[in-house]
């Protein structure tokens, strides 16, 4: 019974306060904190609620028209406002738009003013999207002064050029939603700064406050007469930023109750928005961010493009131009790239491109002769004379030579940006046009920036594929060069079949097994064929297939790209590698080398002065060889390779063509490490760890590392092995060697204006005996040694370094007892005893050059 009486009194009460809200209004501002009405609003409504659970903090929420959650409480504002923030932001980026949602605003009604005030302030604090803060601002400022409708405009265009108002918010009423109240893009109202009454407002910064606008000129009664809405009182002052400048212009009209505008709403209005004037310029602060943003991705999109379409010019521009449309949003785009095989003065375009967005990005490439006289080419080659960026209104431009301002299709052309496409040497290589903004209107400053910004990588884009086509069109160059020297570089098929057919004598009647091997009892053609028999006695033919022509031809071919200079020539790598093959079975090195790597040896010796030049590592850097830019160390040793690889490489002499990859690749690497170690430069490097595994008497020269530092030591002790034949031969050979040290001495004094070192001075050759006798000490001598020590079978080399060092100290001590080597050298010219002198030069000038190149590394 008193649960019935409680429910029957409960009823009386609310039937009481719905016929007495004066009352219940009352009642509760006096009795009730803004807390608890917080907290009772959000329980009677479930999107507040969710809103409290998306933000996730604490303190009341007020839900008012605007669509947005005012929090009461710093620490839920904090929470809400980053979640905006990321939101919007994200929202922006993706083009998505925040609905408002239409939400009764009662509750406000509820509070006094200056609590009103603060819950509207609230309202506009974290809006960052700026055409919703602008909805909201009117809305608030309507419910402030209990206004009928308002109107907000934003100032456009550069600074003290061209400024006006825009209003996509015009005549918006509290009950109408902000996506019923923003106009299209093509009815937005704009006014120029000093027209109308917000112009006015906008230039003089002062407000204007009518109690009849039909009294005031300023007033468009033309407005009135279009929407049947009869203005009445008008109050309209300027927004303002920190700075005094003006972002724009709020405008409310007529006040409830016919009432006119009072000082107190005018108070209220500048308050507000001095307020809006600071969420405004935040706002679009924030929405420039978001266009850098945006921007940003667009340019490195571009960027991107550079990788994927710089191997074609015109694809690549063809994405600029439809990335420059997304940025600027324009009707027309014209690409011109100027062409470069023109003097500078002609300025003459090469190709166009004109891609018209409006009817869904066609692109047209007209003949640069066919629209040499548009109104549009004439701008793109203004910018060409002058470098500069061209920024028109076609109507307003004096310099247009009164061209006609439509073209044969009848486009008309309004306004426009002509820009410039510079290299890195700050010469137009392009232009870029935009033409006809979208939406009508002029070009901005924001324009401007972005398009200067977008031809930066327009630049970057078209240069750097201009350079991939040049790159290309010199590598298809080189391939036609290098067919026509492999044309030259093969041996004819005369000279081939002729070897082809030759006998092949004996290997015991070539010596090749004997250590005083002498190849000067051999004409050219006879002497390749001492090669082919090495490799018949390795039987390389049926080990690997080799076909027995193709290795005829690679061998002749090998000795025609030898240069005729004086030592380091053909007769030289037949030297090196008759002494590795003697070397490998008759000094018994091969028990540690495999079948494969025998025969990549002895293709190494043979190509490893594969077209020298006569002259050292030093002197190509000295006078700047093409060679010295290639490789920074080891430089004619990386070049005879790369000729060897050549040769290989060549179908009509690939003599490897029958290994798998697999084992090409350790063909390839043996025959690399077997020339480069060539260098003493690198043998000095590695004769350290050489001679610590001789000491620890080391067995296993078959470990990959180690057999490898085998192998070069091997190729070193070939490459000098002159020092070690019979004195006879060494003495022809040192005359050579020394000829050729002394004609690069020459050209240094002569033609560089260099003293020559002493091993290549004319003028010094009576002190070669002694350098020779120190050239063994520190390169021969070790390296003969440590192979004795491994493998006695090696004895005749280190016994043959022995003998000949002692002819050097002979000559060395007969020059100082003589006071000179004239007659040494003269004795040694007639056949005598004393025939050491030029075998000194070839020995001394073999180690000084490998000395020279290591200091050069």
């Amino acid at each position: 019974m008193t649960t019935l009486l409680e429910k029957d009194e409960r009823s009386q009460v609310e039937e009481f306060l719905k016929k007495e809200m004066n009352f219940l209004k009352t009642w509760v501002q006096k009795n009730v904190s803004l807390d608890a009405i917080d907290y009772w609003i959000k329980e009677c409504d479930p999107q507040s609620r969710r809103a409290e659970g998306e933000g996730g903090g604490g303190g009341g929420v007020v839900v008012i028209g605007g669509g947005s959650t005012l929090t009461s409480g710093v620490q839920g504002r904090d929470q809400y406002r980053n979640s905006l923030t990321a939101n919007i932001y994200d929202n922006m980026l993706s083009g998505k738009k925040k609905k408002a949602p239409s939400k009764q605003r009662e509750a406000l009604g509820l509070l006094e003013e200056s609590q009103l005030f603060m819950e509207l302030l609230r309202d506009i604090a974290n809006e960052l999207d700026v055409t919703e803060l602008c909805y909201k601002i009117l809305i608030n400022v309507l419910m402030l002064t209990q206004s009928d409708r308002g109107s907000l405009f934003l100032v456009r265009g550069s600074k003290d050029v061209d400024l006006h108002l825009v209003s996509k918010l015009f005549d918006v009423r509290q009950d109408v939603s902000i996506e019923d109240s923003i106009r299209d893009e093509k009815d937005v109202l704009i006014i120029p700064f000093g027209k109308g009454i917000a112009g006015a407002v906008a230039q003089s910064k002062k407000s204007v406050k009518l109690n009849d606008v039909y009294l005031d000129k300023r007033f468009n009664k033309e407005v009135d007469q279009q929407t049947g809405y009869r203005t009445k009182s008008l109050l309209c002052l300027p927004i303002l930023n920190a700075d005094d400048q003006v972002l724009g212009v709020a405008q409310i009209i007529n006040k409830a109750n016919d009432q006119s505008f009072t000082e107190k709403d005018e108070e209220k209005f500048r308050k507000y928005l001095a307020f809006a004037g600071v969420g405004l310029t935040n706002a679009q602060l924030f929405e420039m961010c978001v266009t850098e943003c945006k921007q940003n991705e667009m340019l490195l999109s571009m960027a991107r493009g550079i990788f994927v379409d710089q191997m074609n010019l015109d694809r690549l521009v063809l994405r600029i131009m439809t990335d420059a449309q997304g940025l600027i949003q324009c009707q027309r785009c014209i690409f011109y790239i100027v062409n470069p095989t023109v003097p500078a003065k002609t300025k003459e375009f090469l190709k166009i491109f004109d891609m018209h967005c409006d009817k869904n990005n066609v692109i047209y490439r007209p003949r640069p002769s066919t629209v040499a006289n548009t109104l549009t080419t004439s701008y793109a080659t203004r910018v060409l004379q002058s470098n500069t960026l061209q920024v028109m209104d076609v109507d307003q431009d004096e310099g247009s030579d009164h061209r006609p301002k439509t073209d044969a299709s009848g486009y008309l052309v309004r306004n426009l940006l002509s820009v410039p496409i510079l290299n890195n040497e700050e010469k137009v290589i392009g232009v870029v046009q935009i033409i006809n903004k979208a939406n009508g209107r002029s070009f901005t400053e924001m324009d401007f920036n972005s398009v200067q910004t977008f031809t930066l990588y327009c630049g970057l884009c078209v240069h750097n594929c201009q350079m991939y086509e040049e790159v290309s069109a010199l590598m298809a160059r080189q391939k036609v060069h290098l067919e026509t020297l492999s044309y030259h570089a093969i041996e004819t098929p005369e000279e081939t079949s002729k070897l082809l057919k030759s006998a092949i004598l004996k290997a015991s009647q070539y010596k090749l097994y004997n250590w005083d091997f002498d190849d000067s009892v051999y004409d050219d053609f006879e002497s390749c064929k001492v090669v082919v028999r090495m490799f018949l006695e390795m039987e390389v033919v049926k080990k690997f297939s080799v076909d027995y022509e193709t290795l005829c031809r690679w061998t002749l071919s090998v000795k025609k790209n030898y240069r005729p200079v004086t030592y380091h020539n053909w007769r030289h790598g037949l030297n090196v590698a008759q002494t590795m093959f003697t070397v490998l079975f008759t000094g018994e090195m091969n028990q540690y080398i495999s079948d494969l790597m025998r025969f990549a040896l002895i293709v190494a010796c043979l190509c490893h002065d594969l077209d020298h030049r006569g002259t050292n590592n030093a002197f190509q850097s000295e006078v700047e060889h093409p060679l010295a830019m290639l490789y920074c160390t080891s430089t004619l040793e990386h070049h005879h390779f790369d000729q060897c690889v050549f040769l290989l490489n060549s179908e009509a002499t690939a003599i490897f063509q029958s290994l798998n990859q697999d084992e090409y690749k350790i063909v390839l690497n043996t025959i690399e490490n077997a020339i480069l170690a060539t260098d003493l430069a690198l043998y000095f490097k590695k004769k350290g760890k050489f001679s610590e595994l001789v000491a620890k008497k080391e067995t296993d020269w078959k470990d990959p590392a180690k057999n490898e530092l085998l192998r070069s030591m091997m190729m070193t002790a070939c490459d000098v092995a002159a020092i070690c034949k019979p004195w006879d031969i060494q003495q022809k050979t040192a005359h050579l060697v020394a000829s050729e040290f002394f004609e690069q001495g020459d050209i240094e004094r002569d033609r560089l204006g260099k003293e020559p070192i002493a091993l290549m001075d004319r003028k010094r050759k009576d002190e070669l005996p002694k350098m020779q006798v120190g050239f063994i000490d520190a390169v021969c001598l070790p390296i003969y040694k440590l192979l004795f020590q491994i493998n006695p079978k090696m004895e005749q080399m280190y016994k043959g370094c022995m003998s000949n060092r002692e002819h050097w100290i002979q000559l060395t001590d007969q020059e100082n007892k003589t006071g000179g080597a004239a007659a040494a050298t003269d004795s040694a010219a007639a056949g005598g005893k004393q025939e050491a002198a030029g075998e000194a030069d070839k020995q001394r000038d073999a180690g000084e050059r490998k000395k020279t190149c290591c200091s050069q590394s």
